[in-house]
């Protein structure tokens, strides 16, 4: 007989817990995030079980998966200097503005890096996405009935990686093929990309609206 402490799979959902932190130090402030160094008590332990946790300190982030009435996936490319390639993404950005709803971040961020608008918003789904090292939160949004907006009637410049980044469609089912051989590596656009054609199965009606809290 199993013991009833055990849970089940009835309960799988991620819950707050805050162990207590009995002092620390902050060695590292940068432009994006901050590096925070915690004392951290066991809660199992004895009291002198003190260990030590370093936290990367994040605004948090959105993504962008969009659709078209083709099944496509809009994807771009940029380089990511900390590993050294050229990644194939989905439109994404910081959580850089205090107050301003994520929907409202997204849609920025979708006409800033690709130029498109979206008619239609729903949360895709929410993550941590370095949950051992980082605070980062971050919701992939699904977007959809899309429109091309023209380029005399976009009033930003794209500077630095995001100069000149290609922007292509790929078919949903050829997208979710790259990501399990390997070929796509970014966690937003794989998790973006196999979410979406999860959520395609029942015509996305389990899909949370754009302004659903963040549990």
């Amino acid at each position: 007989m199993s013991d009833p402490r055990d849970p089940g799979p009835g309960d799988v959902r991620d819950r707050p817990e805050r162990w207590e932190v009995t002092g620390g130090e902050r060695p590292f402030e940068g432009h994006v995030f901050n590096v925070r160094r915690d004392r951290v008590r066991m809660p199992n332990g004895a009291d002198t079980e003190i260990v030590g946790r370093d936290v990367i300190e994040h605004p948090g982030s959105v993504g962008i998966l969009a659709l078209d009435d083709r099944d496509r996936v809009l994807l771009i490319r940029q380089y990511r200097h900390p590993v050294g390639h050229l990644l194939w993404e989905v439109p994404a950005g910081l959580r850089d503005k205090d107050g301003e709803p994520l929907h409202e971040l997204a849609a920025r961020e979708l006409l800033e890096e690709s130029g498109y608008r979206a008619g239609r918003w729903d949360t895709l789904v929410d993550v941590y996405p370095s949950s051992g090292m980082s605070d980062e939160r971050s919701r992939i949004f699904l977007a959809r009935d899309l429109t091309l907006v023209p380029a005399e009637e976009i009033d930003f410049e794209r500077v630095h990686e995001e100069a000149d980044m290609p922007v292509v469609w790929v078919p949903l089912e050829e997208a979710v093929a790259k990501v399990l051989a390997g070929h796509v590596h970014n966690m937003l656009a794989c998790l973006g990309i196999l979410a979406v054609h999860a959520a395609r199965a029942d015509g996305y009606r389990a899909l949370r609206p754009a302004d659903a809290p963040e549990e």
